[in-house]
């Protein structure tokens, strides 16, 4: 066994029990790109104040790039002693170049991991972002494609007002721009370097992290030392923003499921994303959406699990902290295929229309539009509302249907039930943001602006 990077300090190596405990390999290792560009901007900087020589940079540079090339191609060979990335790194680059000695001058793992994970996070949250818009523009092009369609919308379950059905789909693409945003904000928080900070104190070597930071690519530097190695905030704020998009998903998925049942009917599903079972020969189960609600308890996980670790941390480092790592892995995966799924999922459904609209057209749709109508005629609304739930009221207890009861009414007559016409609940609706078809004609353009000015807020950031 080789060598750990405190031996000078122990006379003996760790017990298995703690190198078990304790290695973070096994799941870090998919920071290697980040290590190694870490390392690079670090030795620069050492050589630019005076701390390494030229020759000595580009062997070490030179060294860096070929662990990043083994590692890549799958050819780097890792040995018992390498607790994590950081470690395999600059020993195999030690093995390269000798003067790979000289590369953690100034450095400790505290701010380099950290460094390390912030460079992560930052590439990962931009590709999220990029899914979550091209599922947007399925949405949108769904709603496009059904333009026409309209269905019953529901509060607590229970058929409430007609909408038109690119209504609804919005509602769910609305939701996932608040989503693109809180992505975003993570993002420019996590858009800070923290390497220089040392193990928490800085250096007495004459650093400079401003070089660094902007090698890296990074918007700015840290101010403190002590809160640079510490902060995991940017985690948590990663977290927070994946587990809300992940209850937006899972709340569409639920829908997806109901929609797909032969109680609702609404949505037929391609076989492609689709599930048989094993048993009964009829079943096709939207096994895609039932996973996209089921994923969410597991994001929640991760980000109250994460929360609990950090609770009561005194400053600065403490291994508690390699716990960050495994659940922001997991969320990042989780969402990424989730979004994937979804996106195919619902770009290849069939919805069927004739169903929505039969539902939607039952009259007891139109009850708040008939409150309207007598409001129009200057009655106080409450009034109004007990005047037509006394009339649903007789309809259920069979005492003649709506419609008749309404032409009979003295208040109502045969103008006020031609609201009961086919798709007239849905289209009535006026009001800005409502979902009748003018107003959601006026929010798809308003939706279709926003896509476009979160596209190129990521081609934004992709260039800096």
């Amino acid at each position: 066994m080789g060598d750990t990077l405190w031996h000078g300090r122990f006379q003996g190596g760790p017990t298995e029990a703690l190198k078990e405990l304790n290695d973070s390999l096994s799941y870090d290792r998919r920071l290697f790109r980040e290590d190694v560009a870490g390392s690079m901007a670090h030795v620069t900087m050492l050589a630019t104040v005076g701390l390494l020589a030229i020759d000595e940079r580009d062997a070490i540079l030179g060294a860096l790039e070929r662990v990043r090339d083994e590692l890549e191609t799958g050819v780097f060979v890792f040995e018992r002693s390498d607790e994590d990335i950081h470690t395999a790194v600059e020993r195999r680059v030690t093995q390269l170049a000798p003067a790979g000695a000289k590369m953690h001058t100034g450095r400790s793992r505290n701010d380099q991991v950290a460094t390390d994970l912030r460079l992560w996070v930052k590439a990962e949250l931009t590709e999220i972002v990029d899914l979550v818009l091209r599922f947007q523009r399925t949405l949108l092009r769904q709603a496009d494609a059904n333009v026409d369609a309209y269905l019953p919308g529901y509060t607590h379950l229970q058929q409430a007002m007609p909408v038109m059905l690119g209504h609804h789909l919005l509602a769910h693409g609305w939701a996932l721009t608040r989503d693109v945003d809180r992505l975003f904000d993570a993002h420019r928080r996590t858009d800070v370097s923290v390497l220089g900070a040392g193990a928490l104190a800085g250096s007495s070597l004459p650093l400079d992290p401003d070089q660094t930071a902007d090698l890296l690519g990074f918007a700015r530097r840290f101010e403190n030392s002590l809160d640079a190695v510490s902060d995991r905030d940017f985690v948590a704020d990663s977290l927070y923003g994946l587990t809300m998009l992940g209850l937006h998903l899972s709340r569409l998925g639920e829908e997806m499921v109901l929609w797909a049942s032969q109680e609702f009917g609404f949505v037929t599903l391609d076989d492609g994303f689709s599930t048989g079972s094993s048993m009964m020969p009829q079943k096709k189960n939207p096994d895609i959406a039932e996973l996209a609600r089921g994923k969410a308890g597991r994001l929640i996980g991760d980000l109250t699990g994460l929360l609990a670790t950090l609770k009561s941390l005194p400053l600065t480092y403490n291994k508690d902290l390699q716990e960050d790592k495994e659940p922001l892995f997991d969320a990042i995966d989780t969402v990424r295929l989730t979004l994937l799924a979804l996106d195919g999922m619902v770009g290849t459904i069939t919805f069927n229309t004739e169903v929505m609209a039969e539902q939607a057209d039952s009259p007891f749709a139109c009850a708040t539009d008939l409150a309207d109508y007598l409001v129009r005629a200057g009655m106080p609304f409450r009034a109004a509302h007990a005047v037509v739930g006394e009339l649903v009221r007789k309809a259920l207890a069979g005492e003649g249907s709506l419609p008749d009861l309404v032409v009979g009414h003295p208040d109502l007559g045969p103008e006020a039930a031609d609201i009961f016409r086919p798709g007239q609940g849905a289209r009535r609706r006026s009001s800005p943001g409502s979902g009748g078809a003018q107003p959601v004609a006026v929010q798809r353009g308003r939706f279709e602006a926003q896509l476009i000015a979160d596209q190129q807020r990521l081609e934004a950031l992709r260039r800096s």
